[in-house]
C-alpha cells in the first residue's frame, strides 16, 4: 500500500532515539545538576553543567541501549516491550551494540575531557554496572534484581559532584543513597502490572516470584528507608527549611501511599507516577535550598536521630520480609540470598555511620 493513507514506517533516527530510553535518562539527570549546585554552593556554571548533562546522556543511553540488546529475547516475549526497535527489526542487533558503545565511549570521553577523570570513570562505571551487573547477572536469576541494580541507575549523583569538585564527598553519597532506596519501591509498583510478562519471559522479579502480598510489604518499607535517608540529607548537606519541608512531605505522603496500597493493589501504577514526582521533587528541592540559601531548620542531631530510628524501622522491616519462607528465586542458594539483602542493609548501615560522623564533625563548633 503505498500514498498518503499508508501507515508511516518511524524514521530510523527515532527508532535510535528511542533504544536510549530518554524518559529514563531525564530521571536520572534530574539528580545530576542539584548535585552540582550543592558541590558549588550555588550555580556551577553552564559550561560544566552542560558537560555534564551531555556526557551522562550519552553514557547512560549507551548502557540502554546495550542493556535491550542483550534483553531482546525478553523483549520479543513481552507485551509491554514488542514494540521496541529490536523486536520490531527496525534496528539490527549489530547496529544496536555498536551504538550503544559508541554512545558509552562517548560519554567518558565527554566527561572525562569536559570535567576530569573521575567523572568519566564513574560514568563507565555506571554503564559497566548496569550491562554487566544488573542485565546480564541480576535480573535473570535473583528477586533482587532491581535493588543491588540500582546502583547503576543511582551513580549520577556521584557525577554531578565529581564534575565540580572533582572528588566525592559524603553529600554526595547520600543523594547517590536517596536514588538508590527510591528505585526498588518505584520499579516493584511497576512489576505488579507486568508480572505476567515477567513471569512469560521467566525474569524473576519480586511479584513474579513471592506474589503480591510480600512484594507490596517490601515497598513500603524501602519507602520508610529512602524518607529516612532523605532526611539525612538535611543536617549533612547543610540543607534549610525549603528542603525539609519539601521532603518531609513528599516522603510522608509516600510512605502513607504504599501503606495503602496493602489494602488496594491496583494503585500500584499511580503510585509508579507519583514516584516519579517524588524523587523530582526531592531534586528540585535540594537545588532551590541551596540557590536561595535557606536557613537550617531544627537541630542537626534532631534531625539525624529522626532519620536514624525512620532507616531502622524501614531495615527491620525488609529483614523481616526477606527472612521469612519463598523470598528466594529458583536455584538462589540461602547463602546468596543473605548476601544480597545483607549488602544492602550494610549499605545502609554505612550510611547512618558516615551521617553522624559528618554531623559530629560540624557540630565541632556552633551546631546548626
Amino acid at each position: 500500500m503505498t500514498g498518503p493513507l499508508a501507515p508511516s514506517r518511524p524514521s530510523t533516527l527515532r527508532a535510535y532515539v528511542e533504544l536510549t530510553k530518554p524518559r529514563i535518562i531525564e530521571l536520572l539527570l534530574i539528580t545530576t545538576i542539584p548535585a552540582m549546585v550543592v558541590a558549588a554552593n550555588g550555580w556551577p556554571g553552564l559550561d560544566l553543567v552542560l558537560v555534564a548533562l551531555i556526557g551522562g546522556s550519552l553514557s547512560a543511553g549507551g548502557a540502554n541501549v546495550i542493556n535491550q540488546v542483550y534483553d531482546s529475547d525478553i523483549d520479543r516475549s513481552m507485551s509491554r516491550t514488542q514494540k521496541r526497535p529490536l523486536p520490531t527489526g527496525r534496528v539490527s542487533l549489530r547496529q544496536a551494540t555498536w551504538f550503544g558503545i559508541a554512545l558509552g565511549v562517548g560519554g567518558f570521553v565527554v566527561l572525562a575531557g569536559g570535567a576530569n577523570l573521575l567523572a568519566g570513570i564513574l560514568a563507565a562505571a555506571a554503564f559497566i554496572g548496569y550491562v554487566l551487573g544488573y542485565t546480564m547477572v541480576l535480573k535473570r536469576s535473583t528477586t533482587q534484581n532491581i535493588v543491588l541494580g540500582g546502583a547503576a541507575g543511582s551513580v549520577p549523583a556521584l557525577i554531578g559532584w565529581a564534575v565540580y569538585t572533582g572528588g566525592l564527598a559524603p553529600e554526595a553519597w547520600f543523594m547517590f543513597a536517596v536514588v538508590f532506596f527510591w528505585t526498588p519501591s518505584h520499579f516493584w509498583a511497576l512489576s505488579l502490572k507486568y508480572q505476567e510478562d515477567y513471569r512469560a519471559a521467566s525474569v524473576p522479579m519480586l511479584p513474579v516470584v513471592v506474589g503480591i502480598g510480600p512484594t507490596l510489604t517490601n515497598i513500603l518499607w524501602y519507602a520508610v528507608i529512602m524518607a529516612g535517608v532523605a532526611i539525612m540529607l538535611i543536617p549533612v548537606g547543610g540543607l534549610g527549611w525549603i528542603y525539609a519541608a519539601t521532603t518531609v512531605t513528599l516522603c510522608g505522603l509516600s510512605v502513607a501511599f504504599a501503606a495503602r496500597l496493602r489494602r488496594n493493589p491496583n494503585r500500584a501504577m499511580p503510585y509508579f507516577v507519583f514516584t516519579n514526582l517524588v524523587l523530582a521533587g526531592v531534586f528540585l528541592a535540594i537545588m532551590l535550598d541551596r540557590l536561595a540559601a535557606t536557613p537550617s531548620l531544627g537541630h542537626s542531631y534532631a534531625w539525624m536521630t529522626v532519620a536514624s530510628t525512620i532507616v531502622g524501622i524501614g531495615v527491620v522491616g525488609v529483614v523481616s520480609v526477606e527472612s521469612g519462607k519463598g523470598m528466594r528465586a529458583p536455584g538462589i542458594s540461602v547463602l546468596r540470598h543473605g548476601i544480597e539483602v545483607g549488602a544492602t542493609v550494610a549499605f545502609v548501615g554505612v550510611m547512618v555511620l558516615v551521617g553522624w560522623q559528618s554531623v559530629v564533625a560540624i557540630c565541632v563548633g556552633p551546631c546548626p
